[in-house]
């Protein structure tokens, strides 16, 4: 028999789930988390409630924010469960499941309602996971003033629709309340997310009110941070897991890798949970961990991806059986992305490459080669073309880089290597298409999207080897293209 996820459950759990060790009725909250996603509640939901078990932190409870439709939606879910997640953790010896407790409310999913919960002086801490193309950048990586969304909340700056611009309201009512502002902590998987954060918030303000940007580059923390958890998207499969094997009816769990990583600048200036009790980092310069997990995993996520998916494997674990993906991913980065970063007092990024080849490996998590495909457009410029532009700088070779785009854009093309359609699962899907098959004669259709590639679609070395590449997989195919890069035997 199973039980809906709600408090009484936690009274009587379920023979091996473990509940909060604590009194949530003794929470209160310090933190507003806009983009209760999977892995939030995977990762910083879980910290927090590890934190709270300690009996530590009890003032740092979260609570959730969003701005779109399906963020509302979680929020009816959570609701329901009286704000309770199912986090299972997908060891590939034994599942565990834990509920956690750290979130204590959710703000309704309307711009006045997040800005008034913003402003008030219990948050301490904003945090945000909006996607790595949730930031309003340019192909260049700087902040993008001409999006229509930004226009907009600069034209109407009390009535915002975007999360910077409510975070801006919200700073704007603090200042004038004579209250100190709000930590500002990015979530996502960019490099110098802080710094990119504070840039989109500056650079929207400017627009309308230069003095308020001063004063937020003046007064606002932005610590950059590096997350880490494999979290694969939940569906029915998830949840009938949860339901059959721990006896718990929850609309919204989460399963995840049995990893977590999370290093941060500890720049805190209204204070912060003790969350090195329960395994951060905290650290004077985040930006060498970032790159080694952007480039490294992230980078990795996306040389598998594509081929996984031309190949016509559905899991990612299946995609790392096949000794094709597995030997081009090792090869590539250990021979290009590895040689592009800075050493680590105390990491071995040998080490960090088996380890990520483990994770990726990992049957139970289920995690899918259409979600690595998914958002290329957004994705290839933060994880792929930054390695390519310094290793073009340090004068390196960029074969097997080159070959990742090129495979991109073969995905890209609409059809995997037995002709069967591939689903567009990109927001720019029609104009990636039309370049993609276009280059099948041209190279330069595809490299030439300024959106994506800006001025490194005009270096002659890259779209030499791009060229080359793309080529011999309409010519070869996959497989034997991979295994023309990698050493074999």
């Amino acid at each position: 028999m199973t039980r809906p996820l709600t408090s009484a459950l936690l009274t009587t759990p379920p023979p091996g789930v473990a509940v909060p060790a604590y009194d949530r009725a003794r929470l209160s909250p310090g933190i507003l988390h806009v983009g209760v996603g999977n892995f939030h509640r995977a990762h910083m939901g879980v910290y927090l409630d590890r934190l709270f078990g300690l009996g530590q932190g009890h003032d740092w409870a979260l609570v959730g924010a969003g701005v779109r439709p399906a963020d509302a939606a979680m929020r009816d879910r959570l609701a329901a469960q009286d704000w309770l997640t199912t986090v299972v953790e997908l060891d590939p010896g034994a599942l565990s499941a834990r509920v956690i407790g750290s979130m204590v409310d959710f703000v309704a999913v309307d711009p006045a309602a997040t800005v008034a919960r913003m402003a008030d002086p219990a948050i301490r801490i904003v945090s945000l996971t909006v996607t790595e193309g949730g930031y309003y950048l340019t192909a260049a990586g700087g902040f993008n003033p001409d999006h229509p969304d930004i226009i907009a909340d600069a034209a109407t700056p009390a009535a915002p629709r975007t999360v910077f611009g409510m975070m801006i309201a919200a700073l704007t009512a603090r200042r004038a309340a004579g209250l100190a502002p709000f930590t500002v902590l990015s979530c996502d998987n960019l490099p110098g997310n802080g710094d990119v954060a504070q840039d989109t918030v500056t650079g929207l303000a400017r627009l309308s009110d230069p003095a308020l940007a001063d004063w937020i580059a003046a007064n606002v923390a932005f610590p950059n941070s590096m997350v880490d958890c494999i979290t694969p998207a939940t569906s029915d499969r998830e949840r009938a897991m949860v339901q059959d094997q721990f006896g718990i009816t929850d609309t919204a769990p989460v399963v995840c890798e049995p990893f977590r990583q999370w290093v941060l600048e500890d720049h805190f200036p209204q204070g912060r949970p003790a969350l090195e009790l329960v395994g951060a980092e905290f650290v004077a310069d985040v930006v060498p961990y970032e790159l080694m997990k952007l480039r490294i995993l992230n980078g990795g996520h996306a040389a598998i991806a594509y081929p996984g998916a031309l190949l016509g494997h559905h899991f990612v674990h299946d995609a790392m059986a096949d000794a094709h993906i597995s030997g081009w991913l090792d090869r590539l980065t250990r021979a290009e992305i590895q040689p592009t970063l800075h050493p680590i007092a105390g990491v071995s990024y040998d080490a960090y490459r088996a380890k990520v080849a483990d994770r990726f490996s990992n049957p139970r998590i289920g995690d899918t080669i259409a979600r690595l495909c998914l958002d290329g457009s957004n994705r290839q410029p933060k994880f792929i073309l930054p390695v390519i532009r310094d290793r073009l700088a340090a004068g390196a070779a960029i074969d097997g880089l080159a070959l990742e785009v090129a495979l991109w854009c073969r995905y890209c093309a609409g059809t995997d290597q037995a002709g069967q359609p591939i689903p567009p699962n990109d927001d720019n899907a029609a104009d990636l298409t039309a370049r993609a098959l276009a280059a099948r004669s041209d190279p330069a259709a595809f490299t030439a999207n300024g959106a994506v590639f800006g001025d490194l679609g005009q270096d002659s070395r890259f779209a030499a080897a791009f060229g080359t590449a793309l080529a011999r997989l309409w010519a070869d195919g996959v497989a034997a293209t991979l295994d023309r890069y990698r050493p074999v035997g």
